[in-house]
């Protein structure tokens, strides 16, 4: 079932003219340090962040606080599981929030999409709650 859901559209060039402006400040306050890794290593490092920014905010929406009641920037982390897809890395007050909202015997699954057309980056954050006892049944097939 689907316990939150949130998107974000985000201008490519504002993120590049607070990096101009803000630089190391501005990504210390806001991104995890796997997220600077994997921007800083791209051509588009702008394009990176401003995907990275609109997920944070799409998973704030998702979570159903916002940037507020104890969820900060660096507690979203957007990774790249093994096959390469998206997904949110939790910590501090938005997981707080993410086990606070999961109903008992189900786990959070967070979905991420991410895409970029010039100037624009759109991020779209699905959180699932799925059944603990459906997950064991269907492993004992």
């Amino acid at each position: 079932m689907i316990i939150g859901l949130g998107s974000d559209l985000c201008d490519v060039r504002r993120i590049e003219k607070v990096l101009e402006r803000h630089g190391e400040r501005f990504l210390d306050r806001i991104f995890t340090s796997a997220e600077r890794a994997k921007a800083d290593r791209r051509a588009n490092r702008a394009e990176t962040y401003a995907k990275r920014f609109a997920a944070k905010e799409a998973c704030a929406k998702a979570l159903g606080t916002g940037l507020r009641r104890g969820v900060f920037w660096r507690d979203m982390g957007v990774v790249n599981l093994p096959g390469g897809r998206p997904t949110m890395q939790l910590t501090g007050g938005a997981l707080a929030r993410l086990k606070a909202i999961t109903p008992a015997g189900c786990e959070a699954r967070i979905e991420v999409s991410l895409t970029d057309e010039g100037p624009l980056a759109q991020a779209i954050v699905i959180i699932s709650a799925l059944s603990l006892a459906g997950a064991a049944a269907g492993q004992e097939r």
